[in-house]
Order: C-alpha cells, then structure tokens, then sequence
C-alpha cells in the first residue's frame, strides 16, 4: 500500500483503507474520453455518488500534473470533464512518461488496476474492459488491460468487454492467461450494451459475498492476476443487439477506411456509435457504469468483512 513516492491517496479514501472499509476504485478514461461533457463529469459524480450510497468510499484514479491520484477532487474531476481529449490516455506502457513530465492523464482499465493496486484497492468499477479488436489476427491489435488482469491483484467489475471487440478472442487470452470470467447472475457473456452473447462465462456467482471469497482464496493461494466480474446492464436499459450490432459494424467500417487504430480506436468507435444510434448507447453506457458500481460496492463490502 502507498509504495512509491508519486502517488496521494485523497483523505477519505485514506481514511477508509486505514479502517478497514470498503473502496472502489474507479476510472478516469470515462470522463476525458468515454462521454462528452457535461456528461461525462455528470456521470462521474453520479458514480462516485452511487458506491458512498452502497456503503463504499468511491476512489476515481487519475494523473494530475505527474502525480498518480487515488481519489480526486470534484474540482479536478471538473478539469479532466471540460479538457476532454486533450487529456492524454494512460495506460501502463505511458505511465512512467506522464510522471516524469509531469503531466495530467486519464487512467485506463490496466493503468487504473496498477494505481488502485499500489493504494491497496481490491475492486474496481468500470464500463466494460478492453479485449482483442475485431482482426486482431492480422493487426496483433490487443488490449494491455487484459495483461494487466493477468498480473494485477485487482477485481474488474464491467458489463463485459467493449461488444466492439472480438467477444470470442478476449474470453481465450483471458483463459491462456489464467483470468477468471465471473458471470453476475448469468451464465452468459454480457456484450456492453446487450445482456447477453454468444458466449459464457466460467462461473456463475449469485451474490456479492461468493465472489468476495473467490477473490479471498485466489489471492491467499498466491495466485496472481485479478479477475473479471461480468455484470449485465439493466434489461430495461439493454439495447437491442441487432441494432448495437449494426451500428457497430458500420462504425468499424468507417474506422478502417479512416485508418483510426490503436489507443484512438475505442473513442471513436464508442462516439461513432453513440451518433449512430441517436445517443441511445450513451444513455445504456451510463446506466451500465451505475449498475456496475453498485455491485462493486457490494463486492468490495464482502471483502472487507471476510479478511
């Protein structure tokens, strides 16, 4: 916990850890490059807003002027909302760069996983991680965040990966890495926007505390890595997958023809989908981040209470 000197713990999230109660982390990519503003500050509170009402100190993770932040300010949550992509997007291989330059970042799922790990946060809420693009036969095109499950102590609770992704291609770098897929409530693979897919799960875990304890024992067997917590979004807020789907392979193609790849590729593929889809998936995106923080506060409330 706190083991380097570029990282600041906030106080309550200080104070939280020092006691022995909940925290979920939370990240910062969301807000500078997941939604456009004032959304996207709107929502992070609401999150933030949400774990507190589930019993958990929220602990949104960021880089501020080259310090690694476990917890932020509304007035920096405000900054990161209105600069938006001029924000520069962190993932592991960026992090050394960013602090020594002290510049600001926003964290993505590996880099926010390696910072909430360093603050000795165990859970960590997010919209869907990242996983292997669609071709990535051709362009080796692959997430580090599923690296970083693979080597960092923390659970990821998502509404699956991005369902802009090759679904099929994460689940086996998932396997081959030894990552757990956990379905909340379902058998199923949750594709982001849709309940459900093609795919299952490894496990299906009904309740926050059986989940707790899987984590409790894949860690105290010192076995590495984290694990993904699949958490479907709301029906009433699920989209319809031939809808999702078309827009989405209409946002690839345009992708591809527009030679977008690489960290650019998920924002534009997310904002091309949102337009065509009349804003529509904005609006699931924000209540699946909701639902995903309040099974997150549970998970991380089980936690504490096992250890």
């Amino acid at each position: 916990m706190n083991t380097t000197p570029y990282l600041d713990i906030h106080p309550d999230v200080a104070a939280a850890l020092a006691s022995g109660k909940p925290v979920v982390a939370l990240e910062s990519t969301i807000i500078s490059h997941g939604m456009p503003y004032p959304q996207n500050v709107e929502t992070a509170l609401r999150v933030e807003a949400e774990v507190r009402a589930h019993g958990a100190v929220p602990a949104t993770i960021a880089i501020i002027d080259g310090r690694l932040k476990a917890g932020l300010s509304h007035e920096e949550i405000e900054h990161l909302g209105k600069a938006g992509r001029e924000v520069v997007k962190v993932s592991r291989r960026d992090l050394p760069f960013i602090v020594a330059a002290k510049r600001t970042g926003a964290t993505t799922v590996a880099s926010t996983m390696i910072i909430a790990a360093m603050a000795g946060i165990r859970v960590f809420a997010t919209g869907g991680i990242g996983g292997v693009h669609r071709g990535a036969e051709t362009s080796f095109d692959v997430s580090a965040d599923l690296q970083e499950l693979a080597q960092t102590p923390v659970a990821v609770v998502c509404a699956g990966a991005k369902s802009i992704l090759d679904l099929g291609l994460t689940l086996e770098y998932l396997e081959t890495h030894g990552v757990p897929v956990i379905g909340y409530r379902t058998a199923r693979l949750p594709a982001f926007f849709t309940r459900d897919s093609d795919f299952g799960v490894d496990y299906q875990l009904d309740e926050a505390a059986d989940i707790a304890a899987a984590m409790q024992a894949k860690w105290q067997l010192g076995l590495k890595g984290g694990m993904v917590i699949a958490n479907p979004i709301p029906e009433q807020y699920a989209m319809p997958r031939d809808k999702i789907d078309a827009a989405i392979e209409q946002a690839l193609a345009e992708a591809a023809a527009q030679q977008i790849g690489g960290k650019e590729s998920t924002p534009f593929l997310l904002a091309r989908v949102c337009e065509l889809t009349g804003g529509d998936s904005l609006a699931a995106n924000i209540q699946l981040v909701l639902n995903n923080a309040r099974l997150a506060a549970a998970i991380a409330g089980a936690y504490c209470q096992q250890r």
